[in-house]
């Protein structure tokens, strides 16, 4: 495996107008980490996955997805997935023909993978009927088939279990599990702290466009005391710049 970082940012700025969202972040990720990513609404969060699954660009700064500059979009793209908080589905589709048009964008031919999935997320069975009558779950796990049906190197996650029943939550949670242990890189960023403490190998939180913290869950919560866990982690480093405005994310 490669020695360059999955990924890795050199002050990574955007601003939009006056407002600066993302400010001179320095980030490295390694080959198979889950990272997650947190923070507080507003953080810079968003703005950071755009920059680096190469759907905004970058005010200043500089970085590398999968070995690759985010300013070559075209070598970037075929080698990550990424699911947003908004699924991007086609509702008068069916799940089956989302998942075959995404493989055909993807130039991949993927029929056995995407019935694999259709099976591990409980859609086979609703595979033929049209998105619109999905639910926000259905919807969710159709949208992370999607971003993973081209086998990626680095998996961008938004949110992944939002909406989600328990069963489905876990299935997600078992995914990521697996596909970091088969070498996979996952970009996670949620506001669902548990998630992150059982899958994340390592934490970054984000408040006002700056990394205030970064480390393994379990090192960031000792440096507090004993018994402190994740939770506490966020709510101590974000604590002191809670009364501050914070740009909205972009």
């Amino acid at each position: 495996m490669s020695d360059t970082p999955a990924i890795a940012t050199d002050s990574l700025r955007k601003e939009y107008g006056t407002a600066v969202a993302v400010r001179d972040l320095d980030l490295t990720v390694s080959h198979g980490e889950v990272f997650g990513f947190l923070g507080p609404n507003g953080a810079g969060k968003t703005s950071t996955i755009r920059m680096l699954t190469t759907l905004q660009e970058p005010t200043s700064g500089t970085a590398t997805v999968a070995g690759e500059s985010i300013q070559r979009r075209e070598r970037v793209t075929p080698r990550i997935g990424y699911l947003p908080e908004e699924p991007p589905v086609y509702p008068e589709l069916t799940g089956r023909e989302n998942l075959q048009y995404v493989a055909g964008l993807r130039g991949v031919a993927a029929d056995d993978r995407i019935e694999t999935l259709l099976e591990r997320f409980g859609l086979a069975e609703a595979a033929n009927r049209a998105v619109a009558g999905y639910s926000k779950g259905m919807k969710q796990k159709l949208g992370l088939i999607g971003a993973m049906v081209h086998e990626p190197e680095v998996l961008f996650l938004d949110e992944p279990t939002a909406g989600l029943d328990p069963r489905a939550a876990r299935t997600v949670k078992d995914t990521i599990a697996d596909v970091s242990e088969r070498g996979v890189t996952v970009f996670l960023s949620t506001h669902i702290l548990p998630v992150v403490e059982e899958l994340g190998d390592r934490v970054g939180v984000l408040q006002d466009g700056q990394l205030v913290a970064e480390g393994p869950p379990e090192d960031l919560g000792s440096r507090l005391g004993e018994d402190a866990d994740l939770e506490d982690v966020f709510l101590n480093v974000t604590r002191s710049r809670a009364s501050v405005g914070t740009v909205g994310e972009q």
